[in-house]
């Protein structure tokens, strides 16, 4: 059974930074490539950015200079480091297995179950 469990949000005032961890279990971690996705209210679902097995990352334009997506494979674990945050970037935050599929095609437990991060201005 997969899971996937987020940590790291909370409130931080504009121009600062969070750490977003993502812990997995259930699945062989290195063959897999992994995934954040946002959620703002009133907004759709959007992948923020992806890591492949080999460590390749893309990004989308909103965060490209100041969002960073890593992996340790030895911890099962998937990271996102945000910097220079701003208040647009206020939203729930999902750690999820095999992004860049149609959103609507993403089984639900490949999906963490979000954590809240607060951009103040």
């Amino acid at each position: 059974q997969v899971q996937l469990v987020e940590s790291g949000g909370g409130l931080v005032q504009t121009g600062g930074s969070l750490r977003l961890s993502c812990a997995a279990s259930g699945i062989i971690f290195p063959f897999n490539a992994m995934g954040w996705y946002r959620q703002a209210p009133g907004k759709q679902r959007e992948l923020v950015a992806g890591i492949t097995p080999e460590g390749y990352t893309n990004y989308a334009d909103s965060v490209k200079g100041r969002f960073t997506i890593s992996r340790d494979n030895g911890k099962n674990t998937v990271y996102l480091q945000m910097n220079s945050l701003k208040p647009e970037d206020t939203a729930v935050y999902y750690c999820v297995l095999g992004p860049g599929r149609p959103i609507a095609t993403i089984p639900n437990d490949h999906w963490g179950r979000g954590t809240q991060v607060t951009v103040s201005s």
